[in-house]
């Protein structure tokens, strides 16, 4: 389950969410801007940042960081990507901040003693969602953050119980996006099951979602992404690569360049499963783009 896209969609939708995890905001914090920004030589690209509004002179940034998977070097990551962004835009900032969001202390990596100064600090804000107490007593926002953490067991009544809220607390134009939200993490998190048991265990339509009008226009893409892990798990590297140039296909709704094919070819298989995932999230040709590039960094 890829929980980074969706607490960034959350993020997208309402980019005040993350301050309601902190115990400061700024004064203008409903007027920051949600993005993901580019740093060049060398190329890092950071997917959570908050953007303070540029009608107002410097500002705060704050950067984003969603773990929900040990990282040994993530602080090393973060803070090199954040002070090289920071510095090359020094003149547009007054401050930064960095929250790193987990789903529990035990994810974080295992030697923090090199960063102890700045994780002390009020500069770096470590938030444990398993720590943020019952899911019901949480505003809306955070509870479906929490609920990406909840257990297959637990997870239905929650989610059910969070769409009451939604129906009852929030206007019908702003509820729908926050429906999709909430089917998106259940069918991230049952994929075992169809459309239809979804749809039975929280009592919507779930056709009526841009989740599954997405998963409509583009086909074949279950049947393609089973073929590619049978691909992926008996090794055979062409018919994996074959099975993501058709995935690429369909999700950016255009050809791929013979270029491209032949760099796809020359993907490792551990890489070529990521994409398979990545992918989902793509919109445009640059967005493969930054993608391989920044697996190449990691090289």
């Amino acid at each position: 389950m890829r929980r980074d896209s969706i607490f960034y969609k959350l993020f997208g939708q309402s980019p005040t969410l993350l301050f309601d995890l902190l115990a400061t905001t700024p004064a203008n914090a409903a007027n920051y801007r949600f993005d993901s920004v580019a740093v060049k030589e060398p190329k890092f690209e950071i997917d959570g940042v908050f953007l303070p509004p540029e009608s107002e002179g410097a500002g705060i940034v704050y950067f984003c960081e969603v773990q929900f998977q040990k990282d040994e070097q993530l602080y090393e990551r973060l803070f090199g990507e954040s002070f090289l962004y920071f510095y090359r835009n020094r003149s547009r900032y007054s401050d930064w901040q960095a929250v790193v969001i987990y789903p529990s202390r035990s994810i974080e990596q295992s030697d923090v003693y090199p960063y102890r100064a700045l994780l002390n600090s009020n500069q770096v804000h470590r938030v444990c969602l398993d720590e943020l107490g019952d899911i019901r007593a949480l505003p809306l926002g955070i509870a479906l953050m929490v609920l990406t953490t909840v257990e297959e067991t637990q997870a239905p009544a929650e989610a059910r119980y969070l769409l009451n809220r939604v129906q009852q607390e929030v206007a019908s134009e702003a509820s729908r996006d926050i429906i999709e939200l909430l089917a998106t993490i259940m069918s991230y998190k049952f994929t075992q099951l169809s459309r239809a048991e979804v749809e039975s265990m929280l009592g919507i339509t779930l056709q009526e979602t841009r989740f599954y009008q997405d998963a409509k226009a583009e086909g074949l893409q279950q049947g393609l992404q089973q073929g590619l892990q049978q691909g992926l798990q008996q090794g055979r590297q062409a018919e994996a690569c074959a099975l993501i140039v058709r995935l690429l296909t369909r999700r950016l709704q255009q050809e791929i360049s013979e270029e491209m094919r032949s760099r796809l070819a020359n993907l490792p298989l551990p890489v070529l499963e990521d994409l398979s995932e990545a992918l989902l999230d793509f919109t445009t040709d640059a967005d493969l783009q930054a993608w391989l590039e920044a697996q190449q960094s990691e090289i």
